[in-house]
């Protein structure tokens, strides 16, 4: 039948996605049950610091069984990303996809369970979203979250597009029977900075902001509708030290178009600390282009 041939094609390309993908997931050893873990890059494997326990003592096998000793590179307490540098490791890494996830999506997780065969869960992206808070001042800028049902072990393994992309990093934990996975955009650029501070920078530029809708008049020569309203502005910050006002209408960071606080908060993650950034506002009828300084974000 036509329909069973329609069935067959779509249940292969998932099996061929799972198997494209399979051999940069492998299996992490912290805690009496293992977990899994994705390949970012030669060497180095990203998990999440509750499948550890330790920070000594840690293995990762890789899908053709070989064990490797492996160490902790560091962690991130607001996303709780755990990098592991594993040298010999020959598992290949796993690339981001190269297009935004999208609700309504298909997607695979895909974990390595305790006898190391590959185990892999179906469900569709149902929610994009965030923050979500995970501690006390911390919290993850986006996560997405999926009805693919996942046990713990699927903690620390990937979450795939169709064609074998990594969409983001799958944590086993749940929000009304949801899974969340965190994107793998913000779970690269966490690790890069892991990797090249121990933990994460997060630059400060002390500004309270709300996502706005641009009046017509101001959406010209804006190839855009809304933008960030700075609503407050903390004293003696980079952003005051800067000249921005509340009122401001924050256009662009670093050249990023900026619209929510959120998108904000990512692109303060990485070399941002320390370094002079234009800051493009809208005042009035008028933008203006400020050079701000942001500082590491100050422990509370």
């Amino acid at each position: 039948m036509a329909g069973d041939t329609v069935l067959t094609s779509i249940s292969n390309a998932f099996a061929d996605a799972v198997d494209a993908a399979a051999a940069a997931v492998v299996q992490v050893h912290g805690r009496r049950r293992p977990a899994s873990g994705v390949v970012y890059a030669d060497g180095v494997v990203a998990t999440l610091a509750r499948t550890l326990g330790r920070e000594d003592g840690l293995h990762v096998r890789q899908a053709d069984g070989t064990l490797f000793e492996a160490e902790l590179a560091g962690w991130d307490p607001a996303t709780s990303l755990a990098v592991l540098r594993v040298p010999g490791l020959t598992a290949p890494a796993l690339a981001p996809a190269s297009t935004p996830a999208r609700v309504g999506h298909l997607a695979v997780a895909i974990a390595r369970s305790w006898s190391n065969a590959v185990t892999a869960s179906v469900g569709t992206i149902a929610v994009i979203g965030g923050p979500l808070a995970t501690g006390r001042r911390r919290a993850i800028e986006q996560v997405i979250r999926t009805t693919a049902p996942m046990h713990d072990g699927f903690a620390g393994g990937a979450f795939i597009s169709t064609d074998g992309a990594l969409v983001g990093i799958t944590t086993a934990a749940a929000i009304r029977g949801l899974g969340v996975v965190i994107p793998a955009a913000i779970a690269w650029k966490t690790i890069a900075s892991v990797l090249e501070h121990g933990r994460p920078r997060r630059a400060y530029l002390g500004i309270a902001g709300q996502p706005a809708a641009l009046p017509e008049l101001q959406q010209r020569g804006e190839a855009r509708e809304s933008a960030l309203l700075v609503v407050g502005v903390t004293p003696g910050s980079p952003a005051e030290q800067a000249g921005v006002l509340i009122g401001d209408l924050l256009l662009d960071f670093d050249g990023a178009p900026v619209r929510s606080p959120e998108e904000l908060l990512a692109l303060l993650i990485g070399d941002a600390v320390g370094r002079a950034v234009p800051l493009r506002v809208l005042r009035g009828a008028s933008t203006a282009t400020l050079a701000v300084t942001p500082q590491e974000r100050p422990e509370r």
